[in-house]
């Protein structure tokens, strides 16, 4: 079929002119996306991790706001109202000194969270350069910093943590010290093993022969393949570290009465579970669903900053 003189020149303008279709003039433009809006579209893809982003969001609230969403003091203390049932006046009932238990656990939302985000933190600031210098260097840098982690891995981590605890004291502060520094070990062998395995990458060696000082290539090359790992781990390590501090709670190390922690409740109530078995259930509760809001958005992370899953 032979296109007549007008489709023709039609033809030449369309791929002539700068402002045509890319369909009409036969090109094809293409602009990448941010990692990061990818990431996030990818998360949005999963239900169950948006979900649990969405409850923990919604935690944040009533962890800055939570005097002004609840009414009632978390610390008074009413010896007419002692073990009352959830009910109109008390929406999860009282304890045995007769403070709202819906109160508490809104306030102590505050104490939790702050375990496991400053615990977190503090694993990070000092495993990820830990691993990161031992991986690059090499030699007896990394026979020395590995030895170390071995020997603190030889603990499980509430125990190293109640070492720390035992010698640094009773105290909110100190079990979130303790439980960061427990935890240094998993995120120092993370960040060392990916170093390993980034450093005989040939964009790494053509940097190094092109003059890069190894400051350069550690934090310009070698610390952002290490950020998606570190980023699940500390995600699912906040869970972890939650679970610490309430136990640390639990056996009085850790945050002191009057102190609404959740795992400071679950001690107060642990001697009434027979006869006001609310004052335990529903400081677990808060727990449970945090953790695993928190583990589930850790499992959506991980989908979502694994390239190898999402080539198309």
């Amino acid at each position: 079929m032979r296109l007549s003189d007008s489709e023709l020149q039609m033809t030449r303008s369309a791929k002539m002119s700068p402002s045509a279709p890319a369909e009409i003039a036969g090109y094809r433009s293409y602009t990448p996306l941010p990692w990061w809006v990818m990431v996030l579209r990818r998360l949005a893809q999963n239900r169950a991790a948006l979900i649990s982003l969405c409850f923990l969001l919604l935690l944040l609230v009533p962890a800055f706001f939570a005097p002004q969403l609840v009414a009632a003091d978390p610390l008074r203390m009413d010896s007419r109202a002692l073990y009352q049932p959830p009910g109109a006046g008390h929406l999860l009932g009282t304890d045995h000194f007769g403070r709202d238990i819906l109160s508490r656990i809104l306030h102590g939302a505050k104490y939790s969270l702050r375990i496991g985000f400053i615990s977190v933190t503090v694993s990070v600031i000092i495993g990820v350069p830990l691993g990161l210098f031992a991986g690059y260097y090499g030699r007896w840098l990394d026979d020395l910093v590995m030895r170390g982690v071995d020997i603190m891995l030889a603990f499980p981590g509430i125990l190293l943590a109640l070492v720390f605890v035992a010698i640094l004291g009773p105290g909110l502060d100190n079990a979130i010290l303790a439980v960061g520094v427990a935890a240094v070990p998993v995120y120092a062998r993370l960040v060392r093993g990916s170093v390993l395995s980034a450093k005989q990458n040939d964009y790494i060696l053509a940097a190094r022969a092109l003059g890069a000082t190894d400051l350069r290539l550690i934090m310009r090359h070698l610390l952002p393949n290490v950020i998606g790992p570190v980023v699940v781990l500390a995600t699912l390590g906040t869970a972890t570290a939650i679970i610490s501090g309430a136990s640390l709670s639990f056996l009085g190390l850790g945050a002191q009465p009057p102190t609404p922690e959740w795992g400071a409740m679950l001690n107060d109530g642990r001697d009434y579970l027979r006869t006001a078995w609310w004052i335990s259930t529903f400081p677990g509760l808060a727990i449970m669903v945090t953790v695993l809001a928190i583990n589930l958005l850790g499992d959506g992370l991980q989908d979502a900053l694994d390239p190898h899953r999402h080539r198309n």
